[in-house]
């Protein structure tokens, strides 16, 4: 198992990755079918994203297939730019094996280096798999967003989470 950067060349395994995760959770914002990018559309993400110290995406891979990643977008605002906000999915197949915290460890080093001191994400209240991970790597739950989304015909809340990095 490998983490690393996200390269261009890259495309069409993220893209696959989360199309996989967009059909067999329904923990990801994305409903089945709803993801409309094409592998040229994220190549050209991922081109802009390799020169930037503004967003980053570490892919777990096992061989040649992506199995997990983890995206970080740091706030654009000047008074908000110590804070990169990430969005984390693993391949069902590959839970329970420390992927999260390896991908939540690869960022914390990213973020260190372009100098971010605030981590933060958004989980459903119902994930509790996820919420526990957060929560064992430092991430606190900073609020609830009741009825946050629409899963099905349910509303779920949505739990904050952030965790503060050394300045």
């Amino acid at each position: 198992m490998e983490i690393r950067p996200c390269q261009p060349d890259d495309a069409a395994a993220f893209l696959d990755l989360l199309r996989r995760l967009d059909n067999e959770t329904q923990f990801m914002m994305l409903e089945p079918g709803e993801r409309t990018t094409t592998v040229d559309e994220q190549r050209q993400k991922l081109e802009q994203l390799a020169i930037s110290e503004d967003e980053c995406v570490f892919l777990a891979m096992d061989d040649n297939l992506a199995v997990g990643y983890v995206q970080g977008s740091r706030l654009p605002f000047r008074r908000a730019r110590h804070t990169l906000y990430l969005v984390i999915g693993v391949a069902r197949s590959h839970w329970g094996q420390g992927l999260g915290r390896k991908l939540l460890a690869a960022t914390e080093a990213w973020a260190a280096a372009v100098g971010v001191t605030r981590l933060e994400l958004t989980v459903m209240a119902t994930n509790e798999r996820a919420v526990a991970l957060y929560q064992r790597c430092g991430f606190e739950v900073e609020g609830r967003r009741r009825q946050a989304m629409r899963v099905d015909s349910s509303y779920v809340d949505e739990l904050y989470m952030g965790k503060l990095l050394p300045a």
